[in-house]
């Protein structure tokens, strides 16, 4: 489906971190760039709101990661991990990021979600039928619900080139700042590879490996 977009257009972009953190570990056993994300996703258009969705565990290992998120603009909402009796743990921000989305939705004309997660359809198609906004939706689509890709507006799959969403991938990328790699010393990009230590950003939270 041919969609309309503008720079006049006015985004919202939430982040399913955890979502696109498994999708990447699991199929490139890399990191996702989330600075990437937002551009790709954003298209010159207006970014309104971009917030990601984070869960802080208890070893608080994850503050550099929320900072490196928040220089690039991307808001965190933070959610401690709930331990139960047993040791089983939870947490989850899909109701949190869908009444967000559903709240912002008035002052704006696209929202776009970054995940995977088949649980999102109806909000998508709350939003579409509701407010009549345009709903795109950026992930991985080898991990990705069949009917969330349909349901939105616009899939942007982040499968057709990995290497520009990633970090750590094998395949080799450029210099993002903030995201790994370093420039040369004559202010050109280092092809090198970026290391897991080269920034916190790569660091996710919420996560054991």
């Amino acid at each position: 489906m041919a969609i309309i977009k503008h720079k006049s257009q006015r985004v919202g972009i939430f982040i399913d971190t955890q979502n696109l953190y498994h999708s990447a570990k699991n199929l490139y056993k890399a990191k996702v760039n989330f600075g990437q994300v937002v551009k790709e996703a954003l298209a010159g258009r207006t970014l309104i709101r971009a917030m990601a969705y984070v869960i802080r565990t208890e070893s608080e290992d994850e503050k550099g990661f929320f900072e490196a998120l928040n220089k690039l603009g991307i808001e965190t909402r933070v959610k401690d991990i709930r331990v139960f009796a047993g040791g089983a743990k939870k947490a989850d921000w899909d109701i949190g990021m869908a009444i967000d989305a559903i709240a912002m939705a008035q002052k704006l004309d696209t929202v776009i979600l970054a995940t995977g997660d088949g649980d999102f359809v109806p909000l998508v198609e709350y939003l579409k039928y509701t407010y009549g906004i345009q709903v795109e939706v950026i992930a991985f689509s080898k991990s990705a619900s069949g009917q969330l890709r349909e349901a939105a507006d616009d899939f942007i799959d982040m499968c057709e080139d990995p290497k520009n969403y990633l970090i750590g991938y094998r395949g080799g990328r450029g210099w993002i700042p903030g995201f790994g790699g370093k420039p040369n010393g004559n202010g050109a990009e280092s092809n090198n590879e970026p290391r897991e230590d080269d920034d916190p950003a790569i660091r996710m939270s919420g996560e054991e490996e």
